[in-house]
């Protein structure tokens, strides 16, 4: 039988020194840009209230294997194996080890159990053709890893790092860190369809409208969250399946208006983080500050009086210690190797890139300015630290997510060009398939049918904004997109 690597306790010793404290009331309070409406901006835990919540236990895990490629008594195995802590901060020593700790915090679990898929649909060959499931070339299913935290109990773990921000692409190369490819919101249609036959349709249905009450805006004209309210059980199921692969509705943003899943790759030298710039990176606190929001700590979040007063808080909080080393690792993290080269096509579409003036806003080496754009009818304020980094010019993009979001500051971050060859859908919504339909003008028009994000109606609609290249030749335009395949 073929073993395969666990991935467990890295044996280093704690730099408890270099760890900065994650839930301090100054960092916190300055960490985000207000909302839209800055009134409804959220109000978070407090330092005392989030120390209180219990550190979570981080188990050894174990690969989850595609149907054809799990290795003969693999999960008799697992049931032999006594469960393992595997982050110890006080064995951690040099850098080095604090980033292969923080890879074992990236791929750890939080939920236990079917969350868009369950250990029988990972053994259904047709699930895997429904939902679109990329396999990695070692056979492996990277969004997702086993557990055993009781001996002889073997779970299916996910909702970690990696259960959105890993890539596999076209040839099984996994990519950790970059923008996931994982079909999540296509599994979850899934697994909500099977639930109904299983519960009845009606129960099914007040459970998929109690999950979307957590994205409505009641102080938003007109709340496009609010419309899971009256729509059919088919009709959310074919919202979910509406959503494709690189884009997920995630805690804070909205299952009708979803965003892009963000690559992580490059994050370090981000001035701002999601697509609205919510969030300030001063430092690596920042970051850890923003995963331990992200993972644990979004339902504690009150905005006005429409919020409950005392919302429950969740189980368990990751560690100061593991964040740090999770946030080292992100830093870590590189780019696949590039197969495109600078040839004389990419040659000429670097002088249409200077032409069109696109480093303007995304300006070399990071190919970001890491300034702002305020969305059409949001006025940006004109003093102040924000008010700095705020471009002005407008890009005519959707503004709804900038708006109407529970991460909705009025703006677009400008994007990192870098990576763009391996990434994909394209747009803070996902709505471009590819590059190529990016830099087509046709997806301008309203009659135009978007390759990635429809909408969640279906209905044909263009992708508005951001004209810059459009106007050039298709030759150009074609020289344009190899340059940018080479960054």
């Amino acid at each position: 039988m073929r073993i395969p690597v666990a991935v467990g306790l890295v044996a280093v010793v704690s730099a408890s020194a270099q760890v900065p404290r994650t839930w301090t009331q100054s960092a916190v309070d300055s960490l985000e840009l207000p909302l839209a409406r800055a009134e409804f901006s959220p109000v978070h835990i407090g330092e005392d209230g989030y120390y209180k919540i219990p550190e979570r236990v981080l188990y050894k895990t174990y690969p989850v294997y595609a149907p054809a490629n799990e290795p003969a008594g693999y999960m008799d195995w697992l049931k032999s194996r006594d469960p393992e802590v595997a982050f110890d901060a006080s064995k951690l020593k040099t850098q080095e080890q604090w980033i292969q700790a923080g890879e074992l915090v990236f791929n750890a679990p939080t939920s236990f159990g079917p969350m868009f898929f369950g250990p029988d649909n990972l053994r259904d060959p047709a699930f895997y053709k429904a939902a679109g499931m990329p396999i990695a070339k070692d056979g492996t299913i990277p969004f997702a890893r086993w557990v055993v935290r009781k001996k002889g109990t073997v779970e299916l773990g996910s909702m970690g790092c990696n259960t959105c921000h890993t890539r596999v692409l076209g040839d099984g190369t996994i990519v950790p860190g970059a923008q996931g490819n994982n079909p999540n919101d296509r599994q979850g249609a899934l697994l909500l369809r099977a639930s109904a036959k299983m519960m009845g349709e009606q129960k099914a249905l007040e459970r998929v409208r109690g999950f979307a009450r957590q994205f409505e805006m009641p102080w938003v004209t007109g709340d496009i969250n609010q419309l899971t309210r009256t729509m059919s059980l088919e009709g959310l199921i074919g919202a979910g399946e509406a959503i494709p692969p690189g884009v997920s509705a995630r805690a804070n943003t909205s299952m009708l208006l979803p965003p892009q899943i963000p690559d992580l790759i490059g994050v370090k030298d981000r001035k701002y983080l999601d697509h609205t710039g919510y969030v300030r990176q001063r430092e690596i606190g920042d970051l850890m500050r923003y995963s331990s929001l992200a993972q644990d700590l979004f339902t504690q979040d009150r905005y006005g009086s429409n919020s409950p007063a005392e919302p429950r808080p969740p189980s368990a909080r990751y560690s100061d210690e593991s964040l740090y080393a999770l946030a080292r690792y992100i830093y870590s993290l590189e780019p696949p190797a590039n197969p495109n080269r600078f040839d004389a096509a990419a040659a000429r579409g670097s002088k249409v890139f200077e032409g069109e003036k696109c480093g303007t806003c995304h300006t070399a080496p990071l190919y970001t300015s890491n300034k702002l754009v305020a969305v059409d009818g949001f006025e940006a304020p004109r003093e102040g630290v924000i008010a700095a980094d705020v471009i002005p010019v407008r890009v005519g993009t959707d503004p709804r997510y900038a708006t109407d979001s529970h991460k909705g500051t009025g703006y677009y971050k400008v994007p990192s060009l870098k990576g763009v060859w391996y990434r994909g859908p394209f747009g803070h919504n996902g709505s471009a398939a590819t590059l190529a339909e990016w830099f087509d003008p046709a997806r301008l028009d309203a009659d135009y049918i978007p390759g990635g994000f429809r909408g969640f109606d279906g209905k044909t609609r263009s992708i508005p904004g951001h004209p810059f290249g459009l106007r050039r030749s298709k030759a150009e335009r074609e020289d344009l997109i190899a340059f940018l395949r080479t960054l």
